[in-house]
């Protein structure tokens, strides 16, 4: 339900307007904006909702989400009006189109938000009525830049009203509310415009963005598991050779003969620096590690499957949620927003950085000293250790969480985060380590921070930096 007039004036007279600088616009959506307004010692965020059967004006305490990028009409006001100081705010008559005047050095310009929830609008002129622009361009109406805009000459007083209207008893609220505190909390109950839609495009953004990530490193996975699939065919090359080796000479480059498995010919190429002896041990060798890692990648695959279907249930749970600020609390506790302000006690006195991505705490150390104080008292013996292999740069480190695997893509994001803090970073991709901190032990008489894993694993990653632009998002402590 959109506001009514006499619910429009009551806003207005408590917002009391007069005197505020204007000084910043959020546009969340491309039907809902907000104005960061200071004045009289007080700081007040008032929304304005365009949407369809929530045509509204009034001050709200709620977080206003930023859409991921400056939208057009926000930044045309951030870049007109910031800074400018309210003359006036009303409605013309009865008619729900509110003016707010504004005067910024010796220009004046008219805010005319018309709250109609067939037509609604928000139009900025100048003195004259000029256009200057409109949050929904209307061509057919004249709400275009250079069009012309004066509903005062139009705008009359309803005095035969097939309906009367009243002020909404709001159900369960405390009287010693406002209106505009009542209406705030009543349009976030509704699930209103506050706006669900960018909160769900958040939620599908950051969502879709790690399952398109998982998606693409699962189906890499697949390709790799099933060359480790076709190992025995390896092993076949490797026994194949050694009995022809009577028949092969050092340079020969290939091998072409039976198959004697399967009975057809068979085209194998040979190291011709190692000879026939060292090329067969080469397949054997390649059919060794293929083997191992068939295991270890096949894990991985189940493990990356699992988190796939758990990041899109949560995703679904999230889209059908219709009360926004239950769903921004949702995204907070999921990590899919921005974590701000300091952290608590814990985050403040942990050296180095500090991410959290969907629950699990990533940490990383950035020299030696930071590295050290991380093994000595903020890491235990499960959580997993990172470091980009053959070269000198962060530890990263991933805290376990009880009966939990570590995920593929939080596996992805430490990794991202080990080849960017070391000195390999430059190259845009490296291999690194990692292994649980009990198989750490440290380098007798060696410097600071210095250990020698043991069973360790290895992991090959490509910086992918849109993925360190979501991981920025969730660092701790980002003002």
């Amino acid at each position: 339900m959109s506001l009514n007039y006499k619910e429009i004036n009551l806003i207005l007279s408590e917002l009391d307007l007069s005197g505020f600088q204007i000084q910043k616009a959020i546009q969340t959506t491309y039907d809902v904006l907000a104005l960061k307004v200071h004045g009289r010692g007080e700081s007040k965020t008032i929304l304005i909702a365009l949407t369809p059967g929530a045509c509204r004006i009034h001050e709200t305490s709620a977080t206003i989400p930023r859409h991921d990028k400056p939208l057009r009409f926000a930044e045309f006001l951030n870049s007109r009006i910031v800074n400018s100081w309210i003359q006036e705010a009303v409605q013309l008559g009865d008619n729900r189109i509110v003016r707010i005047t504004v005067k910024l050095g010796a220009k004046q310009y008219r805010l005319y938000i018309r709250l109609w929830s067939n037509a609604a609008n928000l139009v900025v002129t100048d003195e004259a009525g000029v256009v200057l622009d409109a949050m929904r361009r209307l061509p057919k109406r004249g709400e275009i830049s250079g069009g012309h805009y004066v509903p005062e000459t139009t705008t009359q007083s309803s005095g035969m009203r097939t309906k009367e209207y009243e002020i909404r008893e709001l159900a369960d609220s405390d009287d010693k509310k406002t209106f505009n505190e009542k209406i705030d909390a009543w349009y976030a109950e509704q699930g209103g415009a506050l706006s669900l839609d960018a909160l769900q495009e958040q939620a599908r953004k950051n969502f879709e963005g790690s399952i398109g990530r998982l998606q693409a490193s699962l189906e890499k996975l697949r390709v790799k598991k099933a060359d480790y699939e076709t190992s025995e065919r390896l092993k076949e090359y490797g026994d194949i050779i050694l009995a022809n080796i009577a028949s092969i000479n050092k340079a020969d480059e290939w091998l072409e003969t039976k198959n004697f498995y399967n009975n057809e010919t068979v085209r194998i190429k040979l190291d011709t620096h190692k000879g026939p002896t060292g090329s067969a041990e080469q397949y054997y060798a390649q059919y060794r590690k293929a083997k191992s890692g068939l295991a270890e990648i096949s894990a991985e695959i189940e493990a990356g499957e699992q988190e796939l279907a758990r990041l899109e249930s949560t995703l679904q749970h999230l889209l059908i949620e219709n009360n926004p600020l239950a769903l921004h609390k949702q995204l907070k506790t999921t990590g899919t927003l921005p974590i701000k302000g300091k952290g608590n006690d814990a985050d403040r006195k942990r050296p180095g950085l500090s991410f959290r991505r969907n629950d699990w705490l990533i940490i990383v150390g950035r020299d030696a000293t930071e590295n050290d104080a991380l093994l000595r008292r903020h890491v235990k013996g499960n959580d997993l250790w990172l470091h980009a292999r053959d070269y000198p740069g962060s530890y990263v480190f991933i805290k376990q969480r009880s009966g939990k695997t570590v995920p593929l893509d939080i596996l992805l994001d430490a990794g991202n985060l080990a080849i960017f803090y070391s000195k390999g970073r430059n190259n845009g991709e490296g291999d690194l380590f990692y292994t649980p901190v009990k198989f750490l032990r440290r380098a007798k008489d060696g410097p600071k921070g210095l250990v020698l894993p043991t069973q360790e694993k290895n992991l090959h990653i490509n910086v992918d930096a849109a993925r360190l632009k979501d991981l920025e998002q969730c660092r701790i402590g980002k003002e």
